[in-house]
C-alpha cells in the first residue's frame, strides 16, 4: 500500500483508476467489453494499490478500457462518465484454425496511462486497462467486488458459436510484480463471475492480456459477444 499524496517514482509500481462524482449515491458502476474472434475459411508487478483518504461523497468508479478524467487524481483531477465500449479481438488464419496454439487478442482501447498520476501503466494494443476505486466517507467497510456477467458463447451471423470459456487473460502492468488486484483467469461459459476486489478507500488497477484458446474447428465467420463488468459496494 502507498499513502497519498505521493507520486509514483520510476522505481515504484503503479496503479490507477478514476472517480465519478455523478455516481456519488450509487452502489455500483458498470463497464462493458466486447470480444470478437474472426476465423478464416478453409480448414476452418507487485500490483500498485494506493490508500485513499476518506472523503464525502462516498464514491465508486470502474474503468475497463477508455475512461475520462480532467487531469491526474493526485493533481486534483475530476472524473467523468465515458460510454465507450472497447473491443478485444483476434483473427485466426485458415491454416491455424483449431491447431491448439492460443491466439493473442488485441484491443482498440487507447488507455495506456493511469489517471492516478499519468504513468504509462499498460501497453496497448496488447493490454486492456482495468481499474477503479472505492472511497468511503470515513469508516472502513468490507471490500467492493468487481464481477463480470458473461454470455454462454460468442455467436456468428449464421448462428454458429464458440464458448466464452475459450477466452482467458493474464494480468500485469508496467513496473508491477506480485499479486494483481484483478488476477489472471478465464471467462465462464455463461454466468456471473468474480474478477477482483477493492478494499475500502483504495485505488487499484491492472492490465489484462487476452487470448483465444483456438482448440476447436468452428465454422468460418466472425464471432462476437459482450461482457458486462460491475463494481458493487457492500
Amino acid at each position: 500500500m502507498h499513502e497519498l499524496p505521493s507520486p509514483r517514482a520510476a522505481t515504484r509500481r503503479r496503479k490507477a483508476s478514476a472517480e465519478v462524482r455523478a455516481l456519488r449515491a450509487s452502489r455500483w458502476r458498470r463497464a462493458i467489453l466486447g470480444a470478437t474472434v474472426c476465423l478464416a475459411a478453409g480448414g476452418t508487478a507487485s500490483a500498485y494499490t494506493v490508500t485513499l483518504t476518506p472523503a464525502a461523497p462516498q464514491t465508486v468508479y470502474l474503468q475497463v478500457g477508455v475512461g475520462s478524467f480532467t487531469q491526474s487524481y493526485i493533481s486534483g483531477g475530476q472524473p467523468g462518465n465515458n460510454p465507450t465500449i472497447n473491443l478485444v479481438s483476434t483473427s485466426v488464419a485458415a491454416a491455424a484454425v483449431g491447431n491448439g496454439t492460443a491466439q493473442a487478442m488485441t484491443t482498440n482501447s487507447t488507455a495506456a496511462q493511469s489517471f492516478w498520476d499519468n504513468f504509462v501503466f499498460c501497453s496497448v494494443p496488447g493490454q486492456l486497462y482495468i481499474g477503479g476505486f472505492y472511497r468511503t466517507t470515513g469508516a472502513t467497510t468490507a471490500a467492493a467486488r468487481v464481477s463480470a456477467t458473461v454470455p454462454s458463447a460468442l455467436v456468428s451471423a449464421s448462428g454458429d458459436s464458440i464458448p466464452f470459456s475459450t477466452i482467458r487473460w493474464t494480468s500485469s502492468g508496467n513496473g508491477d510484480s506480485g499479486a494483481e488486484p484483478f488476477p489472471a483467469g478465464s471467462f465462464v461459459a455463461g454466468g456471473v463471475q468474480s474478477v477482483g476486489a477493492m478494499a475500502s478507500n483504495t485505488w487499484n488497477e491492472s492490465c489484462l492480456s487476452f487470448s483465444y484458446a483456438n482448440a476447436s474447428v468452428p465454422a468460418a465467420g466472425t464471432f462476437t459477444g459482450r461482457v458486462l463488468y460491475t463494481l458493487s459496494t457492500p
